[in-house]
Formats: structure tokens, C-alpha cells, sequence
């Protein structure tokens, strides 16, 4: 990446700092740029989501492995959930969406309520192990809610077998006026299909394990049992492993990292099978090198710029986002390893510029947050809309979640330290749902950048960006008008 006419900055630059300018370009289309990572994972985009809480669980892991990124379960979760979670996701099919599953007897009330575990608009009806129906919100519309599902599931079920081109389930599907389809193979259910799935499943590669898996990463902290944790995980079947903490570049990091990385070693030395190690988070140059040197394969770069985090000001410690990958990108490359670019994404630019400053992932949170695919319950606040409820990892209730296993003075006592919001709300774009339609809107402008730097991979997109700077008059010059002015 080059600074515009030769600019060097005076002072730190965050995302809206920044701006790109187009090259010469011979890519004529979108489709014609690689966005693989370069990061070593193994995913086919350079999306991670963040091992939050409230974001980052089964139905969101497995969506994002599907169209090519990679899901982080965070540290708080029991090992036995996780395991539950890896079993789920690594046997989820490739290309069709796991559906919802509903029992006959199964009350309307209790059907209504997961639902909206998936963006495609209804679940299917099994009674042993055979599909007898299925049922959409409409279907359950103003019905009473403790009358169950066998009295208005549909069972005239309209299906599409295994094995057919994306573009004869488009057809099918249009052709019939449904929403989904359940896909058997014989008489056993594989999953669902959409239209967006058919035509999804054209755009997008999965990323897999070698097994033809879908890829999927947990996070280990840095406190109590760090070895016996990540020897569990690792046993799970974890594609990479993530070691957490707010401020990564201390000694008992260090010191958790090596432990981390002996435990890979052995691992890879037993079964042949090399994980990724990622570390992190820190904002400098020197943090990045102490965390390669003790293991890291990845360094998680970012202090303060997510959505839920307060640390930059309850303390005044972080650095702007956009420079502190740049350098830290460039410590990483001298040592061999790679960046994750750590919160602060807002819109698509965003993950476009993180990438140019060197980012071989960029890691998102809150934006997935409004999601249907996020661990959270759906509600509806009083003026109708939907929202998640979302809270940062250093927050009080994050604090309280981590802490479940202390002594109740402790826990009251480490709960009086925060840094991260405890209940936002994350509201749902009606327009984008899920978390694969906003996975469409990220990706569609970061090609569409590839396109004006002349760039058909991440490592030519790095090296031909040019950015300038810009004043906050610049930045609101590109900001588009909902309303005439």
C-alpha cells in the first residue's frame, strides 16, 4: 500500500481517515478477485467473526464457514458446549442450511419462537426421523399459541432431491412461489435451499478442513487452566485456535501463548494436524513481534474501536484503527505471520481498507450482532422492530459470565470493573436479516474495490492500493443522501 502523492501522516488515521484512489485496472468484473485470506486458515473469504457472546455461536459459525469465513467461540463457554458445537458444525452440510426442526406435538408458541434461529423463513415438521411437514410464520399466524403443530402444518410439502445444478433449484423453487425447499436424498433429509442459497452456492466456496468440513475457531483466556483448555479444544477438532485477552501484550500472555503453541506443537506432532494460533489484542509493532516470537501464527490488532467497547474512554488507552494495522501488518510480515484487524468496521470500506493496509482477515462483531443467525432471542421493541441484544466482553455481564465460578464476594467485587457496554440494541435491517445478506453487502464492495486497484487477490491488493487522507469534510462528501436536501 502507498500513500497518495508521497503523503506521509502527521498523526494517527482511522477507517474514515482514509480514502482510496483507483488505479489502471484490467479486472472487468467482480468475479473475477480471489478473496482467500492470506492469513493461513484456509477460508476462501477474510472474514472472521468475533468470539463474542452475543454474536458468535453454532447457527453463526456454520452460516459464515458456508459462504467461506470463519466463526471464533468465545472463551466463556463450557468445554462440553463447545464440543456440542464443533459436532454440529463440522457435520453440517456444505451447501444446504441446516433447517429448523419442529416435532408434531411441538406447541405453536414454542415453533414461533425458533423460527427465527434461521433467515429462511420457516422449519420443517419431523416425526421419527421422517419429514411430514412444514410450517412458516403465517402458517402460525393468529393461532392459539398452546395448540401444536400437527393442527396447521402444511403437508402438501413441496421438496427438490440432492445432487441438482444451483440453477434448477432457483428454477424449481421460483417456479413453485416458496420461500425454501427441503433437499432429501431418498427419504433422508439433508437440509434446505433457498433462492439466494441456489444462487449463493455459485458465488461463494466454503471453507473446509481437510476432511471437507466447515472450519470453525475457539478462543482460550489467559487465566487458570490455559493448557488443559487448549488441549481440549485442540482434541475437538478446532481449526484454529484464538488466545484473548483485552491487553495482549504483557508477560502473562506471553507466558499463556507458549503454553498454547507447546500444546499445538503436540498435537501436530501426535496427529499430523497443524492449527493456527492467533494472539492478541495489541495496536503496535512491538506487541506484534513478542506475539509472533511466542507462537503466533496471527495477531489480533485492535484496542477500543469496537461498537461495544469503552475502553478508550474509561481509560484513554487504544490507537486508531486503520494505523495501527498498518504498522502491525508490517511487523507481522517481517516475522512471517499475519493480522486480524480487530473492530472498528462499520461499512464495507472499511473491511476494503483494513485488507489494503495488510489485514489478512478483518474480525467483525457488532455488525453481526442484528442478525438472525446470532445466539441471542429475538425481541420487538415497542415502535415494532426487531433487535438482539448485544453486550462487550470486558462489560459487567461479561465479567459476571466469565466469573460464574467465583466465590460470590470476588465475583461482586471483579464485576465492579468494566469496560464494554452490558445491553445494547442491535436492531435487524429488515433489508438485510442475516448475517449472509450482510456478508453479500461486505463482499460486493470489497470486489468492487479489487476492481479499482486492479487487484484479483488479497496480496495484489495490498500492494496496488494507493490512500490518501482526508478531512471529515471528505468523508461526509461520501456519505450517501437517504433524503433529498
Amino acid at each position: 500500500m502507498k500513500f497518495l502523492n508521497g503523503q506521509q501522516p502527521t498523526h494517527d488515521l482511522t477507517y474514515n481517515d482514509v480514502f482510496m484512489v483507483p488505479s489502471r485496472s484490467d479486472v472487468t468484473s467482480r468475479f473475477d478477485v480471489d478473496l482467500s485470506a492470506t492469513d493461513g486458515t484456509g477460508t476462501t473469504l477474510p472474514l472472521v467473526v468475533s468470539n463474542m457472546t452475543a454474536i458468535s455461536g453454532r447457527r453463526m459459525a456454520e452460516t459464515v464457514a458456508r459462504r467461506g469465513g470463519i466463526a471464533i467461540i468465545p472463551q466463556d463457554i463450557p468445554v462440553d458446549v463447545v464440543a456440542a458445537t464443533v459436532r454440529r458444525v463440522k457435520g453440517a452440510h456444505t451447501v444446504f442450511d441446516t433447517p429448523v426442526t419442529l416435532s408434531p406435538s411441538m406447541t405453536i408458541g414454542e415453533a414461533l419462537s425458533l423460527i427465527p434461529k434461521r433467515s429462511h423463513g420457516g422449519a420443517v415438521v419431523v416425526d421419527e426421523g421422517k419429514l411430514v411437514g412444514v410450517l412458516t410464520p403465517r402458517d402460525g399466524a393468529e393461532i392459539d399459541r398452546f395448540a401444536q403443530v400437527r393442527e396447521v402444518m402444511r403437508t402438501d410439502t413441496f421438496t427438490v432431491a440432492a445432487g441438482l445444478d444451483p440453477r434448477e433449484y432457483f428454477n424449481e423453487l421460483s417456479a413453485q412461489h416458496v420461500p425454501f425447499a427441503p433437499v432429501l436424498d431418498g427419504g433422508d433429509l439433508l437440509g434446505v435451499i433457498t433462492r439466494k442459497g441456489a444462487l449463493r452456492s455459485t458465488i461463494y466456496t466454503p471453507a473446509v478442513d481437510a476432511e471437507g468440513r466447515l472450519l470453525i475457531g475457539a478462543a482460550v483466556g489467559i487465566n487458570g487452566d490455559v493448557r488443559g483448555k487448549a488441549d481440549a479444544l485442540l482434541d475437538l477438532g478446532i481449526d484454529v485456535l484464538v488466545v484473548d485477552t483485552a491487553h495482549g501484550h504483557q508477560k502473562k500472555m506471553i507466558e499463556a501463548l507458549r503454553v498454547v503453541a507447546d500444546a499445538r506443537d503436540a498435537f501436530a506432532e501426535r496427529t499430523g494436524r497443524r492449527v493456527q494460533i492467533a494472539a492478541g489484542n495489541i495496536v503496535s509493532a512491538d506487541g506484534t513481534r513478542e506475539l509472533a516470537d511466542a507462537g503466533a501464527d496471527i495477531v489480533k490488532v485492535g484496542v477500543g474501536p469496537g461498537a461495544m467497547c469503552t475502553t478508550r474512554m474509561m481509560t484513554g488507552v487504544g490507537r486508531p484503527q486503520f494505523s495501527a494495522v498498518l504498522e502491525c501488518a508490517e511487523a507481522a510480515d517481517a516475522l512471517g505471520a499475519s493480522v486480524w484487524a480487530d473492530g472498528g468496521v462499520r461499512f464495507p470500506r472499511d473491511v476494503a481498507l483494513a485488507l489494503a493496509a495488510g489485514a489478512g482477515s478483518v474480525m467483525i462483531g457488532s455488525w453481526f450482532a442484528g442478525t438472525h443467525e446470532s445466539p441471542g432471542d429475538l425481541k420487538i421493541a415497542s415502535d415494532g422492530r426487531a433487535y438482539k441484544e448485544s453486550f462487550g466482553m470486558a462489560s459487567s455481564r461479561a465479567v459476571a459470565n466469565r466469573t460464574r465460578d467465583a466465590a460470590g464476594f470476588e465475583k461482586a467485587r471483579m464485576a465492579l470493573f468494566e469496560e464494554g457496554i452490558s445491553t445494547s440494541r442491535m436492531f435487524l435491517d429488515p433489508e438485510r436479516p442475516g448475517v449472509e445478506d450482510l456478508i453479500d453487502q461486505i463482499t460486493a464492495g470489497v470486489r468492487s474495490s479489487f476492481t479499482y486497484a486492479g487487484a484479483r487477490s488479497l496480496a495484489q491488493f495490498r500492494e496496488r492500493s494507493i490512500v490518501g487522507i482526508q478531512s471529515t469534510a471528505g468523508y461526509d462528501e461520501g456519505r450517501p443522501l437517504h433524503a433529498s436536501w
